[in-house]
């Protein structure tokens, strides 16, 4: 049987410590965190759910900082290490595809992607109501901003690192104007990033109590040697509220609206202070994640109680196998509209 592998580049330089012994989970925390959290620079007040990628030999990113007025923009940042961040204070500018300027009145949890060359963001953002953004720059210099993917009301889009087929693909979940208390995971596709369709259920909520409220995609799929593995949060709805946990799915290669195998149990949950404790307590969050195809290590970006920015590890081999050893599939996973 041939070794599970990530297909991607290699990383020599990812955020990476090795696994405690003492540690008997599938993912472990980085013993800094948070990495980010309040007054990170003057106009902001918090900063978490964000999205980092490889960039020039070093790590760029664009993070949700929530300011000092309430409102959640958009901001830039650098580092050498993927752990200390320098962060713009001014928020990412907008312009359209007549670099006429466009800018959001609201914009949190951002997806970020290397496709086709390119950089594309994806955000949630205020259209009549709350959907999804997406946008694009080439130089981290210079932010246009596309045509909104779908009407209201929606988020958590994420994009495919590549084209499936021939057309682009997105997972995302439908929703409405609130803190929404019902949610599946969709994809939808497009030939051209501007009209979307084909749409499918992808993964429904409800079938363990973690994620029995609602579900949404994390990072952007990872691809492997068996299949895109993708980090996804569920919700739970409690006396004292919701609560955030994070889980893992594998999805079909050339069909993802096949799901192939996901986590029964949280492979994360609010468990330290500072997920724990927070503007909104109880959230683990995940954004985004760097992967090295040489050593099968994975970092996770994860937004803690809506105030700070942790990192969690894995390795593709650990992570793969126990979602083989510990799945279960709804009927309506993967189910097909005709």
């Amino acid at each position: 049987m041939s070794k599970l592998e990530i297909i991607g580049s290699e990383l020599s330089n990812i955020p990476w410590q090795e696994k405690p012994e003492t540690c008997k989970d599938v993912m472990w925390r980085h013993t800094g965190n948070p990495i980010m959290g309040r007054n990170e620079t003057p106009t902001t007040a918090r900063i978490y759910n964000s999205a980092v990628l490889p960039y020039e030999g070093k790590f760029v990113g664009v993070f949700r900082a929530d300011h000092k007025d309430g409102i959640p923009k958009l901001h830039l940042g650098h580092s050498d290490d993927g752990i200390k961040w320098n962060i713009d204070d001014n928020e990412i500018n907008w312009v359209d595809e007549n670099n006429q300027e466009y800018n959001p009145g609201y914009a949190y949890d951002p997806r970020l992607v290397e496709l086709e060359g390119k950089y594309y963001i994806l955000w949630c953002t205020d259209f009549g109501g709350p959907t999804i953004g997406l946008g694009v720059t080439e130089d981290f210099k210079t932010f246009t901003r596309l045509e909104n993917s779908f009407i209201p009301f929606n988020r958590n889009g994420v994009l495919f690192p590549r084209k499936i087929n021939g057309y682009y693909a997105m997972l995302s979940r439908p929703s409405d104007s609130g803190h929404t208390p019902f949610g599946d995971i969709f994809i939808s596709y497009s030939p051209d990033l501007t009209f979307w369709g084909k749409h499918r259920r992808v993964m429904t909520s409800g079938h363990t109590w973690w994620q029995g409220t609602k579900i949404g995609a994390g990072a952007v799929p990872i691809e492997t040697s068996e299949g895109w593995l993708l980090f996804y949060h569920g919700v739970s709805g409690t006396c004292n509220g919701f609560v955030y946990s994070i889980g893992a799915a594998l999805l079909d290669k050339e069909n993802p609206a096949k799901v192939l195998y996901r986590t029964k149990d949280y492979i994360m949950t609010p468990e330290m202070d500072y997920e724990v404790s927070g503007f909104v307590p109880n959230v683990t969050f995940p954004c985004s994640a760097l992967c090295d195809a040489k050593t099968g290590r994975i970092a996770v970006y994860y937004g803690a109680a809506d105030t700070c920015l942790g990192i969690a590890y894995t390795t593709v081999e650990e992570l793969v196998s126990h979602l083989k050893n510990n799945s279960f599939l709804l009927p309506t996973d993967g189910e097909e509209f005709r």
